[in-house]
């Protein structure tokens, strides 16, 4: 009787989820030659291809996204039976700080799938600045905290990517070059910080049009005209895009890090973590 590796279903999942094999590679520990190998399997199993190669990318094609929903459903009861009959002992509350942009774009796709694989853990998220989040009394509030770090910084925490900061804005909207209309969050924001940092080293004028420390209220105010802001290319909302202007200077990098410091249950926290972090260099 021929029987499908559920193992290579898993994998096959990942990489059209993560967009990638050696995105795969990282989230499951394994090398992309050994990726590679477990699709070359389940298509010598199936007889069919499921990626085809678009320029220097692997895509899934017609077969493949046939063969996605079945595999899905088919890890979805696996996991359910052994959800099902094993002792969990990982329960209890995770505290989760996290910048209000990442809460924004990072967490929708990850909460549903970290609950249903620990339903007896109550997620607690609380959405600050990175500089609030990392306060050395504020800090013990929380398990778990992602935050923005200086490139030249040294850190404790955990880098999970060392992303570029970009401009960002309303396409529809007409940017004034004659004075860059700003809308920014509050002192202590990092990207407030590095824009002014960066305009005050050239001679285009500025001013600050609008601050709001949460991002729904950034983007209401961007999409009403008031001006544009700095975001990690990794946070921008589906809302807003990508502005490019000889007038804006380049912004430089930024470092995304976790920092576990649950000592009490560090298996969640590595497993919250894990989720976190695929996600972000997905």
């Amino acid at each position: 009787m021929r029987q499908l590796s559920l193992d290579n279903l898993r994998t096959f999942v990942s990489v059209v989820e993560l967009g990638g094999f050696a995105k795969a590679g990282d989230m499951l520990g394994r090398s992309q030659p050994a990726i590679s190998l477990q699709i070359k399997k389940l298509e010598e199993q199936l007889g069919r291809r499921l990626f085809e190669k678009i320029g220097q990318r692997q895509v899934v094609n017609q077969d493949g996204q046939a063969l996605l929903q079945h595999a899905k459903a088919m890890l979805d009861i696996n996991d359910d039976i052994f959800r099902q009959f094993e002792q969990s002992s990982l329960r209890g509350r995770l505290r989760l700080g996290i910048p209000s942009e990442f809460a924004t774009t990072l967490l929708p796709s990850i909460v549903g799938e970290f609950s249903k694989q620990y339903p007896d853990v109550a997620l607690e998220v609380t959405s600050a600045l990175s500089r609030s989040l990392l306060d050395d009394k504020k800090r013990r509030d929380f398990d778990l905290v992602l935050a923005l770090v200086h490139p030249d910084q040294q850190t404790q925490g955990e880098v999970v990517l060392e992303d570029e900061l970009i401009w960002v804005g309303d396409a529809n909207k007409a940017i004034a070059t004659n004075k860059v209309a700003l809308v920014l969050a509050p002192d202590g924001c990092v990207y407030r910080s590095r824009v002014i940092e960066k305009l005050k080293q050239q001679t285009t004028s500025w001013r600050i049009t609008y601050t709001n420390a949460d991002l729904y209220g950034l983007i209401a105010a961007i999409q009403q005209g008031l001006g544009i802001t700095a975001l990690a290319r990794s946070s921008l909302p589906n809302a807003l895009q990508e502005i490019r202007h000889k007038s804006l200077p380049h912004l430089g990098k930024i470092k995304i890090c976790l920092f576990n410091q649950d000592t009490q249950h560090p298996q969640i926290s590595r497993a919250l973590a894990d989720f976190i972090m695929a996600r972000l260099k997905s």
